[in-house]
C-alpha cells in the first residue's frame, strides 16, 4: 500500500513539473514577444511629435557620433554636439536622444543653459537592436534641429518590455 502511494506521488508530481514548464515556456514567449518588447519607427516619430508639438524640424546643426558596429547593446558610447554660440541670446535649450528600435524611445534628454559652455554631451546608452538613433535639439529661439546615426547592434540590450 506504501509502494503504491508513493508511485501516485511521484506521478503526480511529474504531472505538476511539466505543467509547469509548458507554462513557462508559454510566459516566456509572451515576455519576449518583439511586438513587446521593441518600438517601432512610429512609436519614435510619435516621441519626436511630441517632443516638438508638431514643428518643423531642420536638418544640421546636430552630429550624432555611435560606432556603426556594437558588439554589446549594454554599453553603447553615444556623441551629441550641436553647433551654437551658447550665448544668452542663442543656445541649446534641450537635447533629446531617440532610438527607433528600443521598448522606450525617448532614451534621454539633456537640459542646457548658457552656462553650459558648450552643447557636446558623451554619455553611454543601452540600444536593443540594430536601429537608427536620432538627436533633436531645441535652441532658445524655439527652432528644432536633428542628426542621425544608424548602428548595427550584434548582442541586443533592453530585450525586456518595461
Amino acid at each position: 500500500m506504501k509502494n503504491h502511494h508513493n508511485l501516485f506521488i511521484q506521478k503526480s508530481r511529474r504531472i505538476f513539473l511539466a505543467s509547469l514548464g509548458k507554462m513557462s515556456l508559454l510566459t516566456a514567449g509572451a515576455w519576449f514577444s518583439s511586438s513587446l518588447a521593441f518600438a517601432k519607427k512610429e512609436d519614435a516619430a510619435e516621441a519626436i511629435q511630441k517632443i516638438t508639438g508638431g514643428a518643423a524640424i531642420k536638418d544640421g546643426r546636430v552630429t550624432l557620433v555611435i560606432p556603426p558596429l556594437v558588439e554589446n547593446g549594454n554599453l553603447v558610447v553615444l556623441k551629441v554636439g550641436v553647433q551654437s554660440p551658447m550665448t544668452v541670446d542663442n543656445y541649446v535649450k534641450v537635447i533629446h536622444v531617440i532610438a527607433e528600435g528600443n521598448p522606450l524611445p525617448n532614451i534621454f534628454t539633456a537640459y542646457l543653459t548658457p552656462r553650459s559652455g558648450t552643447a557636446n554631451i558623451t554619455t553611454r546608452v543601452r540600444l536593443a537592436d540594430s536601429q537608427t538613433v536620432w538627436a533633436i535639439a531645441q535652441m532658445s529661439d524655439g527652432s528644432f534641429w536633428r542628426g542621425s546615426a544608424e548602428t548595427l547592434v550584434t548582442l541586443s540590450a533592453c530585450t525586456e518590455a518595461v
